[in-house]
């Protein structure tokens, strides 16, 4: 079938097809004109996705951007908000509203939830695409309904966001709060083991500072008995020596055993002269000798009397190297024992300062909560306000009416066809030639009628 048969079949229907459409369009309008007025309020609120919380200063992760602006479409949807807009609105108190969820429910539920669901299936959220703006768009028969349903889920998304954000800082600020306390505790008590310590061992300076002091003591001690030692060495060889105490240098530098000396020098040389001029038992000798062996006697006594001393020097130098021996292996062992106490101090003091961290890390995580479970700001603004809607969002008279007359027009037009394909007509050249399958030889075309001119009128015969 051609695209001029249709076309004729067509304009050979075209009465019906224009009927069809007109009824169709008529009752399309009648039956929007008839529906209740329904009113959309849309409000738009901005989301700042990547500004920093004004108390730890962190901003958001990029890899949580691309799922960011969804979970708040989520939880504009969720009944959390709803349940704030019925509150806000309080809406359970209406009796009107209390009489719809009666007959709805007959009594049975919370009304609350059954307010809760059933705006929600009248709320439309819708994210930008280019922009972190958020359009919440609600549809109610009533203009200034819909405008303060829509504002009220704006500003109950707000205080949700906020307290999505406060609550979990206020769950860390009581479970610091605790361990703050413990800690505390955990460092009084490792103070009190450092300090008990020290008043047991009587350390009231540093560890470190008794330690440099003992060490000092220690090399003094050391240097001590390095001295005594030599001393005694010394002394102990010039006391092997005392077998021939002339050669000692003590005697030698002795004043008066040189004076001695010298003495018996003099009464040698004189007995030399006086036996040279007088004989053995002469009393001048005699006197000579007399004084010769007191002078001897005395310095045989007084050289005894420097090398005993000697003796008496080394003995001491003994026992002085002994108690300095003694003070210093004494001296080392305190050394020993204050270096344990040190190790011992030095672990107290690493408990101590552990705790000390420790306290001082949960204790600004403390403040730091605190701060963010008492913030009151948020990273979401309403951009603009839903203001109540001047002309209703459906019906839409016009739209509907053009719709029932394209729908029409197609009834019309399946309807010629249906009819025409029932009770086909011969209603041009290729119809003759499909149906009886001969040629056309020619087409007549009828005569024109001819116009009638005013004033004419027929002939009469």
């Amino acid at each position: 079938m051609s695209i001029q048969q249709i076309i004729q079949m067509l304009r050979a229907w075209r009465w019906l097809i224009i009927g069809v459409a007109a009824i169709v369009t008529v009752t399309a309008a009648l039956y929007a004109l008839s529906l209740p007025k329904t009113y959309v309020a849309s409000s738009a609120v901005v989301v700042d996705i990547k500004g920093a919380d004004p108390v730890s200063g962190t901003a958001l992760s990029a890899q949580l951007l691309p799922g960011y602006i969804p979970t708040q479409i989520d939880i504009i949807n969720s009944d959390r908000v709803a349940l704030k807009v019925v509150q806000a609105l309080k809406l359970a108190q209406s009796p009107d509203i209390r009489e719809q969820w009666d007959k709805a429910t007959g009594s049975e539920g919370s009304i609350d939830m059954w307010l809760v669901q059933m705006l929600k299936s009248k709320l439309r959220v819708s994210p930008s695409r280019e922009s972190s703006v958020i359009s919440i768009a609600f549809t109610a028969n009533d203009p200034k309904f819909a405008a303060a349903v829509a504002n009220a889920f704006a500003q109950a998304y707000i205080d949700v966001n906020l307290e999505l954000k406060v609550e979990p800082a206020r769950q860390y600020a009581v479970w610091f709060d605790e361990r703050t306390r413990t800690l505390k505790t955990n460092l009084e008590e490792a103070q009190q083991r450092l300090s008990a310590f020290q008043r047991e061992n009587g350390i009231v300076a540093t560890a470190d500072e008794r330690l440099d002091i003992e060490n000092a003591r220690l090399n003094e001690l050391s240097s001590q008995l390095s001295a005594v030692q030599a001393q005694r060495t010394d002394t102990s060889s010039r006391q092997r020596e005392s077998a021939s105490p002339d050669s000692l240098p003590e005697v030698v530098g002795n004043s008066l055993v040189q004076s001695l000396k010298a003495e018996m020098s003099r009464l040698e040389a004189e007995r030399d002269q006086i036996a040279s001029r007088y004989g053995a038992n002469h009393p001048e000798r005699r006197r000579n000798e007399a004084e010769l062996a007191a002078v001897r006697s005395r310095l045989a006594t007084e050289t005894q009397r420097v090398a005993s001393s000697i003796g008496a020097a080394n003995r001491v130098n003994q026992s002085r190297e002994a108690e300095v021996r003694g003070a210093l292996e004494a001296q080392r062992r305190r050394v020993l024992q204050l270096r344990g106490k040190q190790d011992q101090i030095a672990v107290l003091q690493r408990d101590v300062e552990a705790a000390q961290r420790l306290y001082d890390v949960v204790t600004q995580r403390l403040a730091q909560s605190n701060l963010e479970s008492q913030t009151q700001q948020t990273n979401i603004v309403v951009l603009t306000r839903a203001e109540p809607p001047t002309f209703p969002a459906a019906p839409n008279v016009v739209a509907s009416t053009g719709m029932g007359g394209i729908i029409g027009l197609l009834i019309g037009i399946a309807m010629a066809l249906v009819l025409e394909l029932r009770n086909r007509r011969v209603r041009s050249t290729e119809d003759l030639i499909s149906a009886i399958g001969v040629p056309v030889l020619t087409v007549l075309q009828a005569a024109p009628v001819p116009r009638r001119r005013a004033g004419w009128r027929p002939a009469l015969t």
